[in-house]
């Protein structure tokens, strides 16, 4: 069993997001969770990457975002803050990211998300790459992480052993669908949050550069901080 003890949400792909006690999951994930992003003139979407789809920004981890009812809210790396609804906020992100011409836009035609659209990590095994990286500043906003759950003295990398299988946490269903692999973005410092330059060669070499896992909603509903995790996993089904 697992009990929820963390809930993020991220506006804005690739910023700092807020902490939520709930969220309302749909089937694209949390509601309003990287429903926006930073678009270059190609269409790629700012990332700690470069994909057919992202394109790497540096210093983009260095924003963060909020709502203000259903609008984002940036925090610029010196503090200022700037509506999306502001014509500011393009010019503004690309004179400070150095990158001409991207704008603050809302998810169209293509997804925002890496790979899935929630992202899980537990508390044990949080504490197994503590124990490997002495003097880390770690926690699971290094990790982007949508759903913290306290597993307790679970064994380690726990989550891992749900891929393929559908977990009930309070009146949420979730498939999990395959473990996350992590990108240079967990190194990055993140909030108060210093660098850990070796992070990533840490899970390179003791978990092949994967941590946590994605999953996507079987069965929507609100979760809360607090919602228990089912006894167990069930199989998959037929819908």
């Amino acid at each position: 069993m697992g009990v929820v003890a963390a809930l993020w949400r991220y506006p804005v792909k690739s910023m700092a997001g807020e902490r939520l006690t709930e969220a309302v999951l749909d089937e694209r994930g949390l509601d309003g969770d990287r429903l926006y992003a930073v678009r270059d003139p190609d269409g790629k979407f700012g990332s700690g990457k470069n994909s057919d789809r992202f394109r790497r920004m540096p210093g983009l981890h260095t924003f963060a975002a909020r709502y203000d009812h259903d609008v984002p809210v940036v925090t610029f790396p010196d503090g200022r803050e700037i509506r999306g609804d502001d014509p500011r906020v393009h010019a503004e992100l690309a004179t400070s990211l150095t990158f001409p011409g991207v704008e603050l836009a809302k998810e169209a035609g293509l997804p925002h998300h890496d790979e899935a659209p929630v992202h899980l990590v537990t508390t044990s095994s949080l504490a197994w790459l503590a124990e490997r990286t002495p003097g880390v500043a770690l926690d699971e906003r290094r990790f982007r992480a949508n759903v913290l759950l306290d597993t307790g003295p679970a064994p380690e990398l726990a989550e891992n052993a749900w891929v393929g299988e559908r977990v009930r946490i309070g009146e949420v269903e979730l498939e999990i669908l395959r473990e996350a692999f992590r990108c240079v973005m967990v190194g990055l410092p993140c909030d108060e949050l210093p660098a850990a330059p070796g992070l990533l060669k840490t899970l390179g070499d003791t978990a092949g550069t994967t941590f946590g896992v994605q999953a996507r909603v079987v069965r929507g509903g609100t979760l809360h901080v607090g919602d228990v995790q089912s006894v167990g996993c069930s199989a998959p089904h037929s819908p």
